[in-house]
């Protein structure tokens, strides 16, 4: 008799989504997050400094925008990208409090779809497209460190 034939097939199934459910995350999956959470830190590492630290006029050479919105919001957003790039590597690397790592996914979510919205009402479609992957990226981390392979603090 094939399994699941005359039996409890809720039962069934609450026993197997449960022994599914305690199941760690995969080794597959860290290591994407992983990845994910260095290569998102580096752009928005490299991105967040530029936009603190360099003129606003070279910037505006590079990025038009940026010469179109006041210097101190260049400096906020240079700032809040950099920040975020920290969390999403150091609070979950050193396991002091790794709860930030999912949190500085989410901020860089919103980061980007508030950049998203900027480029929409200018028409720069092409910035929204990179605006989406990197949000989408970092959505992943954060769903990831939230759900699916969070990482427990230091014992």
């Amino acid at each position: 008799m094939a399994p699941g034939w005359g039996e409890d097939k809720t039962a069934l199934m609450s026993t197997t989504h449960s022994s599914a459910a305690a199941l760690p995350a995969g080794r597959g999956l860290n290591i994407g997050l992983w990845t994910t959470q260095g290569i998102l830190a580096a752009m928005f590492g490299m991105a967040g400094v530029m936009k603190a630290t360099a003129p606003i006029a070279q910037l505006a050479e590079q990025m038009v925008w940026p010469g179109d919105i006041p210097a101190g919001l260049v400096r906020v957003i240079g700032t809040a990208e950099f920040l975020g790039a920290l969390g999403l590597v150091l609070p979950a690397a050193t396991r002091i409090k790794p709860w930030l790592t999912p949190l500085a996914a989410a901020g860089l979510v919103t980061v980007m779809a508030l950049a998203a919205a900027f480029h929409l009402t200018r028409g720069e479609l092409g910035a929204i497209a990179f605006n989406a992957v990197l949000g989408s990226l970092a959505a992943f981390v954060a769903w990831g460190r939230f759900r699916a392979a969070p990482i427990g603090p230091r014992p």
